[in-house]
């Protein structure tokens, strides 16, 4: 009989926490109005080429994604997995309607404060449903089984935060290219991202998962 992972209703919690958390950092992305994170330049850049809505495509391009983290490493694929694929845009349409009911249309300052906090909820969300281990989204998984598969460049393996920029600027540079709009906020997460993440699994989810167990954080 398969032991019980004593840590599950903390892992839980915390995809939990993760997901709900990375739905909100879009609405304060598209409130901004400084350009989206990459992965959401993609999928605009491909609803220019597609005809279908945006909604849908959006379904139909994490389930190919879905399919190929199948194959690829079906150990990512979990409830958050599913969470995301299914529930997180209605999260980021209920975040953006609420920040826009209580905030309105922001002037610059209001419009900067607003990206800086979707980029840090954004990465620390992140951070927490990496670390839950019950799955990530379709899109996530990709860097992190890249970055499992120890690749090299010039002689020296790449950590995640290195292999999440080059995805994350590959994601925004073919978006562009079939006219999506980018802005700062789009560089930013795009070269930011990776090490923002990295950092908070190290400092909060892992200390956090483990907190009171004896066991080693990441």
């Amino acid at each position: 009989m398969q032991r019980r992972d004593p840590l599950l209703p903390r892992r839980v919690v915390l995809a939990t926490v993760g997901m709900l958390l990375a739905g909100v950092s879009l609405g304060f992305f598209k409130r901004a109005f400084f350009g989206v994170d990459p992965y959401q330049c993609l999928v605009n850049g491909l609803a220019n080429v597609i005809p279908v809505s945006f909604g849908t495509l959006y379904m139909l391009v994490n389930l190919l994604q879905l399919v190929l983290v199948y194959f690829l490493d079906k150990r990512y694929i979990g409830i958050s997995t599913f969470i995301n694929l299914f529930l997180l845009g209605y999260m980021a349409q209920f975040s953006e309607a609420l920040l826009a009911g209580w905030f309105g249309d922001l002037a610059l300052p209001g419009r900067v404060v607003f990206l800086a906090v979707g980029i840090v909820v954004s990465c620390f969300a992140a951070a927490l449903y990496y670390t839950a281990d019950l799955g990530v989204s379709t899109y996530d998984a990709i860097p992190l089984h890249i970055s499992d598969c120890k690749p090299r460049l010039f002689g020296r393996v790449l950590p995640f935060r290195v292999v999440r920029i080059i995805c994350d600027l590959i994601c925004t540079a073919v978006g562009v290219l079939l006219g999506a709009p980018a802005g700062i906020g789009t560089v930013i997460t795009a070269l930011f991202m990776g090490p923002l993440i990295s950092f908070f699994r190290r400092t909060v989810s892992e200390p956090l998962l483990h907190r009171g167990t004896g066991g080693a954080s990441v």
